[in-house]
């Protein structure tokens, strides 16, 4: 672990733990050596920033959308971190083969199968884009629920604190054995795999995964 690594890291732990009310030993229920895959819903610039800091474990790393490596400060700590950067649209071959050696050298990926954020906390529907890589490297997956900093921007104008949530869900894997999916049943693995997500979080942050009776366990398996 570099000293840039272990200082950049260690400042913004800093930074946001004046902005923010987070409680360091969520981060402890998240292993620290893989293969693993921790999705998560979206809300903000937040999660980002404030998980890689908190870690500080070189091997845990994650996916982000290229554009954001245009804003200097995040070109930096992306790069520092060694974050894997993808086309908004779709992972390109690179970035999925990069991707999977990170999990074949048993470190944990992060991913946002929303692939955008919420802004006002409701969750979206979430992109399929995972599903090829949980089938390929058959990594347990790890389900984040974020709450708490909606009101970020406004909450620091006023000179308060937000609250930072993160509740952490028990593992599972993917559970379609070796079968070749319809686009139906890629989206339908893909919200089943929201709704472990949705499960962790208040009810008002569920958005498009209110339950209603529609959650099933069809596709996934419990660890």
């Amino acid at each position: 672990m570099s000293f840039k690594y272990k200082a950049v890291n260690w400042v913004l732990r800093r930074f946001f733990q004046m902005l923010c009310k987070i409680n360091a030993g969520d981060f402890k229920q998240i292993p620290r050596n893989g293969p693993a895959i921790m999705v998560g819903n979206h809300i903000n610039f937040l999660e980002a920033p404030v998980v890689m800091a908190h870690m500080d474990n070189p091997r845990f790393t994650g996916i982000a959308k290229r554009e954001s490596w245009k804003n200097p400060l995040f070109h930096f700590l992306f790069d520092t971190w060694d974050i894997i950067p993808i086309d908004r649209e779709e992972i390109s071959r690179e970035a999925f083969q990069q991707a999977v050696q990170v999990l074949k050298d048993g470190k944990i990926l992060a991913i946002a199968p929303e692939g955008t954020r919420s802004i006002d906390g409701q969750m979206l529907q979430g992109k399929p884009g995972i599903l090829a890589l949980a089938m390929r490297s058959q990594a347990p997956i790890i389900p984040v629920g974020f709450s708490g900093y909606v009101k970020f921007w406004d909450n620091l104008k006023h000179f308060r604190r937000s609250d930072f949530r993160m509740a952490v869900g028990k593992p599972f894997r993917l559970n379609s054995g070796n079968a070749s999916l319809s686009r139906e049943e890629r989206q339908a693995a893909t919200d089943e795999i929201m709704y472990r997500i949705a499960e962790l979080l208040p009810e008002e942050y569920r958005g498009h995964y209110q339950f209603e009776g529609r959650r099933t366990y069809q596709y996934t398996v419990d660890l």
